[in-house]
């Protein structure tokens, strides 16, 4: 027998022994790979080492359209040590606890517009804020007028389950008064509005085109000479070219109509003319690539990040279709945002970083 036959054979045999093995202590083995998961995961708070700054967290880059790998729109924004949130998609709470940032750390949610896809998800932020902090007072959501109605109508559904959360669990860890929310509301009285302003951090809103949705707006935020803006759902805005002016990051929503009319060609050929019919709508009130491009150029922002994909796009081979000439409407750094990114930006400084943290 060939020597290198002896090898495979050899090789063969002890793979079988091994998988065997395997196969025999599956259950041990199993069982400690899942205790070093624990000591490394549990508890994890990546906010604790990030230097003084503005960051930013793409807890959801989606849209209503199903994709297994984007949540709804979510984005966390940490302004130092306090943590707040714009916008509560399906899905957006899970992602925050597995990027390792702390529910219960979370001081507000702040909505852009009444869009299921942008608060459906906020059932799960109440709870796991509440609980995870034994919180003692409801989380604040702010929003323009109206959001009363969408907190009061949460707050009814979750009230049994709060209910059994405190009987099981106890007052310690569930307080009956933490539970739920409390609207905090805004109104739009001209294009923009100072929303919060203290400690160094300034948050601001300002109108947006969504139409027939509204009201509609976006959020800025200013921390220590770094910048923000989170576009919110919109067609290209001059509202918002305007309060981008100058910032170092801007997450624009996107949609790419030629990726979405080929949705729209197969559905017709399917017969399926209904959903058809809302895919043709979606077209007027979002902004193309190329369209958040031109306004990141006209505000003169450093990075511009698309958020809100449309259609969803499987893999990263499929982002340069989706970009279509966005790349040459805008010279500064182009990301097309992923559920887990982290943008970090310190203090009094210029640097952009970003790394994956899920």
């Amino acid at each position: 027998m060939k020597k290198s036959v002896k090898w495979v054979i050899g090789i063969a045999a002890v793979a079988g022994v091994a998988l065997l093995g395997v196969r025999q202590y599956q259950a041990e083995i199993g069982t400690a790979m899942f205790q070093r998961a624990v000591d490394s995961r549990v508890g994890r708070d990546v906010t604790a080492t990030l230097p003084d700054g503005l960051h930013v967290a793409l807890c959801g880059t989606g849209s209503p359209l199903p994709n297994a790998d984007r949540a709804g729109a979510c984005t966390v924004v940490i302004a130092g040590k306090r943590i707040f949130v714009v916008d509560a998609g399906e899905g957006g709470a899970r992602n925050i606890s597995m990027m390792g940032i702390p529910n219960g750390k979370i001081e507000g949610i702040f909505l852009t517009h009444f869009h299921s896809d942008h608060m459906d998800g906020l059932g799960p932020m109440m709870l796991l804020r509440w609980t995870g902090n034994a919180a003692t007072a409801p989380l604040p959501i702010h929003g323009p007028t109206g959001v009363e109605a969408i907190v009061a109508g949460f707050n009814t559904a979750y009230a049994q389950d709060n209910g059994y959360r405190t009987a099981h669990h106890g007052a310690d860890i569930a307080p009956p008064s933490g539970a739920g929310a409390v609207a905090v509301p805004f109104a739009m009285t001209g294009e923009s509005v100072v929303v919060l302003d203290e400690g160094g951090l300034k948050i601001t809103a300002f109108t947006v085109d969504h139409e027939p949705v509204s009201p509609a707006v976006g959020y800025r935020f200013d921390y220590k000479g770094r910048s923000v803006v989170i576009s919110g759902d919109t067609a290209k805005s001059a509202s918002l070219e305007r309060a981008a002016k100058g910032a170092d990051l801007l997450l624009h929503e996107a949609l790419q109509p030629k990726l979405v009319g080929k949705m729209t060609d197969g559905l017709e050929r399917k017969g399926i003319k209904n959903t058809a019919k809302i895919t043709r709508d979606i077209l007027d009130y979002h902004a193309s690539p190329e369209e958040a491009a031109e306004s990141a150029a006209k505000a003169g922002v450093r990075q511009l990040v698309m958020t809100h994909i449309v259609p969803p796009v499987p893999t990263p081979f499929f982002y340069p279709a989706f970009l279509g000439g966005a790349p040459d409407r805008f010279k500064g750094e182009i990301v097309v945002g992923e559920d887990g990114m982290l943008f970090t930006m310190p203090a009094g400084g210029k640097a952009i970083e970003r790394q994956q943290l899920m």
